[in-house]
Formats: C-alpha cells, sequence, structure tokens
C-alpha cells in the first residue's frame, strides 16, 4: 500500500512538473497586460523615422533646428542623416520624442 502511495505522488509531481514546463518555460505576460503597460504610452507603434517625418511635416527643418540644437538638422538636414544620428545619440533622441509628444499635432 505504501509502494502505490508513492508512486501516486511520483505520478502527481511529474504531472505538475510537466505542466509547469519543469520550470524552465516561465509564463509570458498575456497580451492584454502588454496592451495595458502600452496603453498610455502616445510613441507605441511609432517608429522614429514616422515620428522625425511627422515633426518635420509640422514644423520644418529650420524650427526643428532651432527647437532642438542638432547639426544635422540644421546643416544640410535629411531624413536619412538625421536617423542614423538619432539611433546612434540617446539624448538626442529623447529630445526628438519629448518634442513629438508635446506637439498639438490635432490642434
Amino acid at each position: 500500500m505504501l509502494r502505490h502511495l508513492l508512486s501516486l505522488f511520483a505520478l502527481q509531481k511529474l504531472y505538475n512538473d510537466i505542466s509547469s514546463g519543469f520550470g524552465i518555460f516561465k509564463p509570458s505576460k498575456a497580451p492584454y497586460q502588454l496592451e495595458q503597460q502600452q496603453k498610455n504610452n502616445p510613441l507605441h507603434g511609432k517608429t522614429l523615422e514616422t515620428i522625425l517625418n511627422e515633426l518635420v511635416a509640422y514644423y520644418g527643418w529650420p524650427e526643428l533646428g532651432r527647437r532642438i540644437r542638432i547639426n544635422c538638422f540644421n546643416d544640410n538636414p535629411s531624413v536619412k542623416s538625421s536617423l542614423k544620428f538619432l539611433r546612434k545619440t540617446d539624448w538626442a533622441r529623447k529630445k526628438v520624442e519629448d518634442l513629438y509628444v508635446s506637439t498639438p499635432f490635432n490642434i
């Protein structure tokens, strides 16, 4: 009888290990939880290129260069050169993102 109880215990443990992925696989966050985290993020789903193009369309290169003092906005500006610089420079990308968030596009 003791042997049967031990085998039942072993089967239950094996079932629990299999159902939990043997502790190797950690359950990922459900998609709705990820959506909730990004719900209030105005930059969610926007690429840096989209952000830059919208800012250039709204302000133009001269005004953009005046608002954010970056040489790639003032000296022979182009989207390609600006993207290359912004992808390498965190502080500059942060300034562009902050300006994008504070820009009243729909007003």
